[in-house]
């Protein structure tokens, strides 16, 4: 086995700060309270932490809409607390990542103040500026038929002071940067050595699919067809995954290059597994170090389909590239939402997530099993519920487990069952409501009971960390039960076997001799020559 960079075997812990801890009281969590809770991000054997966007803006998308890359806003703090947020993670052995919006900012970040005041001040070709055509009417149409990410609104949004019509791939206000301009990339390259500069590891990279549109604005085809389970009108083969995105990763990586330490980094990218792969090493040309695959977010809880993805991701990544694994975050609605509640297949999960080979991520309360949180899209400070409402009825929502809500999401985190959960001072009003069963699903509860989800994911994190072959080994693919995922880690001098048996019914899987190293029910039974899975569990077992 050859050594590992950290980013290659990490368990990665996302903090979404808005709803971590909060240290003054205020209701809004903050760089302060995060790092008076990193010990707990340590104990549980996370070896980095993601923190999403703590950057000056107007948050109408909630730090995605960046006004200022260099200074932290001032309810989460300043940039010594950046500062010391860094160092107390280094303390703690952990990496630390930030989260990087490059594809858009805010409208009211000072480049589009001045880029749309004019079409020839020195901010004018920042972002993407268009003219259009008129329909009968005279009034002015878009430059093409591209759509935003949200599917129906259209990507194009006029601009009354040039008399143009400017991109915004996502939401109304955030309006797209023109990459192919050389002063954005030099000054958003600047920014990135600043702050690798300050010591942080690496990046998570938002949207990182969309950012090298088409230079000559050609129409994307018409071409009704799924993709990564959104329907769209349209093929966006000039708006999404470009050629010069994929070499945009490979300079970014260049510029990682340039620093002392394996700095990563990690791309939040739609599209086909291809398109996807060729982020990480395009043909033989390496460019980001991660990319999250969200099949495996989305798949359902089938050994079958798990068994599927994960022959998938083995092909596709061979050592030394890795696959990332994740099965929640602060999009999408909670693992064990749509587990229907069924802890015991939250422990299988938990399982495969931490014994895979490659890269895990976790988010907030997914260790300790938080659920959604009803908040009604007409309440929500999430900006995408605005655009949902007009075409989702309420109760049509509330029946499905894919909430278009990401507020439910991101409540507070359940610290503990007083008031204030742990989060903030009794009587004061959080930002967003506290989870309704705060009281009953906390880390204080649960690391009180032995027998919990926070202290199973402890356990397999220990082992991993403990594991030559759990944290960097190879993995073979074993034929078994069709409900059962089977698999070996190995390394030089350690092989571990994985079962997990993701049906209704108990499973005898044959083994040769093997200790018991983690069972997630105690009624795993490990004889000489098989392993007997209950419904819904999984052990991990040394081979000797």
């Amino acid at each position: 086995m050859t050594a590992q960079t950290w980013w290659q075997q990490a368990v990665i812990y996302q903090v979404y700060p808005r709803s971590f801890a909060d240290s003054n009281g205020d209701g809004i969590g903050d760089l302060p309270g995060i790092i008076e809770r990193l010990p707990y991000i340590a104990d549980l054997g996370a070896d980095a932490v993601w923190i999403s966007p703590f950057f000056a803006s107007p948050q109408r998308d909630i730090g995605y809409d960046v006004s200022d890359y260099r200074t932290v806003a001032p309810e989460y703090g300043t940039n010594d607390d950046a500062q010391r947020l860094i160092d107390r993670c280094h303390e703690l052995g952990m990496k630390v990542v930030f989260d990087l919006v490059l594809n858009h900012t805010s409208d009211e970040h000072p480049w589009f103040v001045e880029s749309r005041s004019s079409r020839d001040n020195p901010k004018a070709d920042w972002y993407v500026w268009a003219d259009g055509g008129t329909d009968r009417r005279g009034r002015p149409t878009p430059p093409n038929n591209w759509r935003s990410e949200l599917v129906l609104p259209r990507a194009w949004n006029w601009g009354e002071e040039r008399q143009q019509w400017y991109l915004a791939t996502f939401l109304d206000f955030q309006p797209d940067l023109n990459w192919h301009n050389p002063d954005v990339e030099a000054e958003q390259t600047d920014m990135i050595r600043m702050w690798l500069g300050r010591g942080v590891d690496g990046f998570r990279l938002d949207i990182f699919h969309a950012i090298m549109h088409d230079a000559q604005l050609r129409s994307n085809p018409l071409r009704p067809q799924l993709r990564g389970g959104i329907p769209r009108i349209d093929d966006p083969i000039h708006t999404l995954n470009t050629d010069e995105n994929y070499a945009l990763a490979q300079r970014l990586r260049a510029v990682c290059e340039e620093f002392d330490g394996d700095r990563a980094l990690l791309g939040e990218a739609l599209g086909t597994p291809t398109d996807l792969k060729r982020y990480v090493d395009d043909d033989g040309r390496l460019g980001l170090h991660l990319v999250f695959d969200f099949d495996f977010l989305a798949a359902p809880y089938r050994a079958r389909t798990q068994r599927s993805l994960i022959k998938r991701f083995e092909r596709l990544y061979p050592p030394p590239l890795v696959p990332t694994y994740v099965i929640e975050n602060h999009d999408r609605a909670r693992s064990i939402s749509r587990l229907g509640g069924d802890q015991r297949k939250a422990r299988v999960m938990a399982t495969l997530l931490c014994t895979l080979r490659g890269t895990s991520v976790l988010f907030q309360g997914q260790e300790i099993g938080m659920t959604n949180q009803y908040i009604p899209l007409r309440e929500a400070d999430d900006p995408i519920p605005g655009v949902v409402a007009k075409w989702l009825p309420e109760w049509l929502n509330r029946r499905i487990p894919e909430r278009l809500n990401r507020d439910e999401v991101r409540v507070p985190m359940s610290w503990t069952g007083e008031p204030g959960a742990g989060f903030t001072e009794a009587g004061v009003t959080p930002w967003l409501p506290f989870h309704d069963d705060h009281d009953r699903v906390n880390v204080e509860a649960q690391d009180a009971d032995p027998d919990s989800l926070l202290h199973w994911y402890r356990e397999l994190l220990a082992l991993r960390r403990s594991s030559p072959a759990l944290s960097g080994g190879t993995l073979e693919l074993f034929d078994a039960h069709l409900d059962v995922i089977c698999f070996e880690r190995a390394s030089d001098d350690e092989r571990i076997l994985v079962v997990a048996n993701m049906g209704d019914d108990s499973v005898a899987h044959p083994i040769n001799r093997a200790e018991p190293l983690a069972r997630s029910n105690t009624d795993i039974a490990v004889t000489g020559s098989s392993v007997t899975l209950p419904p819904h569990s999984a052990a991990v077992l040394a081979l000797t």
